[in-house]
């Protein structure tokens, strides 16, 4: 059944204004995955926590990478692909990212080869700058390469 008006025109399907919106909605969906991604250190092999629940809010976030070399005994931050040799470095891009949003969280990919102590030293700055939100990335399985945030209180110690 066509419409037909009654001065005798025929509505038609414009096909630009929908390309126009299928490009918007293309290079929106672009901008955000290639956010993500480069927030992802695939060099860090994360650790195996079968139990792992998935973190349920999805809050604004600070994600710090955190790799060791063993054989120095040294632990390298990164954040946003600029690289901390100390815990006690972070401090001014975690307040400057806390002071513009205050419920952001820390997500913390750390290599499964970390030392306890460095990690502890993470955690000390973030909660010294009021950062109660920590969570831990880990992996599910072994061969699994899909990522599971578990969240940890931070504030409790102080």
């Amino acid at each position: 059944m066509e419409a037909v008006f009654s001065d005798g025109f025929e509505p038609e399907f414009q096909v630009a204004p929908m390309a126009d919106l299928l490009f918007v909605l293309l290079v929106f969906f672009m901008s955000i995955t290639t956010t993500e991604v480069l927030r992802v250190d695939k060099e860090i092999r994360l650790p195996v926590a079968p139990h792992a629940t998935d973190a349920k809010e999805k809050a604004s976030q600070i994600v710090l990478n955190v790799s060791w070399q063993a054989t120095a005994r040294t632990g390298t931050i990164k954040i946003d692909e600029i690289p901390y040799q100390n815990p006690g470095q972070i401090a001014p891009a975690l307040q400057n990212r806390i002071k513009a949003n205050p419920m952001t969280r820390v997500l913390i990919r750390a290599d499964r080869n970390v030392e306890y102590g460095f990690i502890a030293e993470i955690m000390r700055v973030c909660a010294q700058n009021n950062i109660g939100n920590v969570t831990f990335s880990v992996m599910t399985k072994e061969d699994n390469p899909g990522e599971t945030s578990v969240a940890i209180n931070t504030k409790g110690g102080r």
